[in-house]
């Protein structure tokens, strides 16, 4: 294979909800690339892209396959992106290193909850969109409702550069307004052949020829003024202006095929070679390149896919990564398919290499002195379970085979939480999760099972409360001995800390001689004021009832979850001249911190969520029910082109499963998405189940 110039490569993701034909698609472009001489299809489990046996099980893309194609002397790079959301890493890696997208819509459907979802993914991440209009030689295939809705989720933005003839059954064809020609297909292997626009589509040909042909021109200024001067303008200075807009994001232009026939696609590929926008990358800089993509082939290692961003790789090169300063040597360079092996690869285009030790997801590896290419940033997870293995003897070989699945997808993480006491794994939804289970059976032999998660309570207290413990030991040598007296009191942002107390009884001005507020690591914050005088503490002690109280917070008396949002003053106690040490202090300030917390009326917070939830209207009701049964707050909701959004605030602890639950409701047609938002004191019936459970939890390890 040639090595390719930065202005002839094409780096494209293909988009769109399950189901709208994206491997299809890929399938016809590889063949009219020349790559394959026979198309598969997925029914028949014999496609390039996805080529595992879980996709092909499902017939459902659950990875971003790269791929490659050469088409009229340019290098077209192919990412096959999943087209659920729960895979919605595989785009958004995509989008770090393809220049456009092609957004593919089932004609049978029009734009679905799934166009919409990854369309906004698009354009959170400022990528250029061309809409290929799928499936138009299906019996239900309806161009008119398709067409409509499009123009209803995407307005000004669209623009038709074909309409079909015979959509259907029958579907053989489409007018193209940009070349004002017919194309009529012989085959189903892509043959056509281009005719005069038929008079029955002559004037429907001309109108939206010049509707094509004022969004080209609102595209330059130079063409706008041309265009209203002549009230014309050539193909070119068309794909010109049409070139001005993709890369502005302001024009989706619309195509119409049979991927599955291979109608249309060349087409398609001849209009992006000609107006999608060629990587803006410089080969004459020193050389960088980033990593989007890492995946384990059974007899290759670990494969890591880059993007070239700046010079030209050469086999054999030398680099580092900026940001550790590890090195790493690229022995051997390959393209996508990771067969072709290639001398070097010009800035801009993506290839792959075997077994790098440096060079994992979402890292760059430069040429000395270069800066490190900004990190991608993925969705917050919408769903959480505990893991665990089935034989405890195997779970160091769990721990590190789950560990491998998520260095390959950014959207699956896995942490184990001192806490809660469990492996957490996270991830975009119920199916990414039970592919990680799939993966753990069948390729790393090993059976886990899934829990639901624990969930992060946190402790604080309510009112002022005040303690005193003494801690006396006496053995045979030196002996230990600290008392401290303490009052809490709740914290709160911004509100200062006072000085006037009743203690004992009686009201007590405590004078103040040192104060700290410290961030707790686990959100919340801690006061701890000094207001020992006369020297009944010496001041080298109160760094050991700090650190006595820090020990208890993270233990608290309801539920053993971390306590937050304290306020503590020392205020008296005594000390032994001989036996105080700092042991002594430790254990009392644990002590008298313990008690005076019991003491403040301690109530649990529970963390509280934003969800959001795209849903079509026709299930606001079905939805808002459901999270009213959750202990969901609706705060308000927007209407946005057929769809409503639903913003809620929800109790963690009634979001487990929450994905599956939402698919359930609405058929799959709704998603949502989920942020920390703050912690809230539950209801006063989940605190009494809340603690009557953790009694009989204790009982039972009793």
């Amino acid at each position: 294979m040639k090595e390719y110039s930065t202005k002839d490569i094409r780096n494209v993701v293909l988009i769109g909800s399950s189901k709208s034909g994206k491997t299809t698609m890929s399938e016809a472009m590889l063949y009219e690339g020349k790559v394959i001489d026979r198309r598969g299809t997925v029914e028949g489990k014999n496609t390039v892209s996805d080529n595992t046996e879980f996709e092909q099980t499902n017939q459902k893309s659950v990875y971003a396959t790269p791929l490659y194609a050469e088409f009229m002397n340019t290098k077209f790079n192919i990412i096959d992106a999943p087209g659920s959301d729960d895979f919605c890493g595989g785009a958004i890696s995509a989008f770090k290193v393809c220049e456009s997208a092609v957004l593919t819509v089932n004609a049978q459907q029009g734009v679905e909850v799934g166009t919409e979802i990854f369309a906004r993914y698009a354009d959170q991440y400022n990528e250029p969109m061309v809409v290929a209009v799928n499936q138009l030689d299906t019996e239900k295939a309806n161009w008119e409702h398709t067409r409509d809705t499009l123009k209803e989720a995407f307005e000004k933005k669209i623009v038709l550069v074909q309409f079909p003839v015979n959509p259907g059954l029958g579907f053989d064809g489409f007018v193209d307004v940009l070349t004002m020609k017919y194309y009529h297909f012989k085959d189903e292997n892509g043959n056509f052949e281009e005719l005069d626009i038929p008079a029955e589509y002559a004037d429907e040909a001309e109108e939206l020829h010049m509707e094509l042909v004022e969004k080209a021109a609102e595209g330059d200024d130079a063409l706008m003024e041309k265009y209203f001067e002549t009230m014309e303008l050539s193909i070119d200075e068309v794909r010109a202006g049409l070139r001005a807009g993709l890369a502005k994001r302001e024009v989706m232009p619309v195509f119409c095929m049979s991927a599955r026939k291979d109608i249309g696609v060349r087409r398609l590929m001849e209009f992006l070679v000609n107006v999608a926008p060629a990587p803006s990358c410089n080969a004459a800089d020193p050389v960088s390149l980033f990593i989007y993509k890492t995946s384990v082939e059974q007899h290759l290692g670990d494969v890591s896919f880059f993007k070239v961003m700046s010079g030209v790789l050469k086999e054999g090169a030398d680099l580092v990564n900026p940001e550790t300063g590890n090195g790493e040597r690229l022995s051997a360079l390959y393209a996508v398919n990771k067969k072709d092996r290639v001398a070097s690869i010009s800035a801009g285009d993506i290839g792959c290499a075997m077994k790098l030790k440096a060079g994992k997801t979402d890292v760059t590896l430069a040429a000395p002195g270069v800066d490190a290419i900004e990190h991608m940033v993925f969705p917050d997870a919408r769903y959480r379970c505990a893991v665990k293995a089935v034989d405890k003897n195997d779970e160091a070989k769990v721990g590190e085979a789950l560990n491998k699945i998520a260095a390959q997808d950014p959207t699956i993480n896995v942490e184990y939480s001192k806490e809660l006491r469990q492996t957490i794994l996270s991830g975009q939804g119920e199916q990414a999760i039970n592919l990680v289970k799939w993966r753990m059976n069948n390729e790393f032999k090993q059976n886990i099972e899934f829990l639901a998660p624990k969930v992060p309570y946190r402790e604080t207290i309510t009112k002022v409360a005040t303690a005193q413990y003494r801690h006396k030991k006496q053995s045979g040598g030196a002996g230990q001995f600290g008392e401290v007296h303490l009052l809490v009191c709740p914290y709160v942002e911004g509100e200062p800390a006072g000085n006037k107390f009743m203690i004992n009884g009686k009201e007590t001005i405590l004078n103040i001689k040192s104060q700290e507020t410290y961030d707790l690591e686990w959100g919340g914050k801690l006061e701890f004021i000094n207001c020992v005088v006369g020297g009944a503490i010496d001041l080298g002690f109160m760094p050991a009832i700090l650190k006595g109280i820090n020990d208890k917070m993270t233990e608290g008396p309801l539920t053993g979850s971390y306590a937050r949002d304290i306020r503590v003053y020392v205020y008296d106690g005594k000390m032994h001249p001989v036996d105080s040490k700092e042991i002594a202090f430790i254990i009392a300030g644990r002590n008298a911190f313990k008690e005076a917390f019991r003491n403040a009326g301690p109530k649990i917070l529970e963390p509280i969520y934003n969800v959001d939830i795209l849903t079509p209207n026709e299930f606001v009701g079905p939805c808002m029910s459901d999270l009213n049964g959750r202990r969901g707050m609706i705060m308000n909701q927007d209407m946005d082109k057929g769809f409503t959004i639903l913003h809620a605030r929800v109790p963690l602890a009634e979001l487990y499963r929450y994905s599956t639950t939402l698919s359930s409701l609405t058929g799959g047609a709704a998603t949502f998405t989920m942020k920390f938002a703050e912690y809230q004191q539950v209801p006063a019936d989940v605190q009494t189940k809340l603690l009557a459970d953790y009694a009989a939890q204790e009982q039972d390890e009793d």
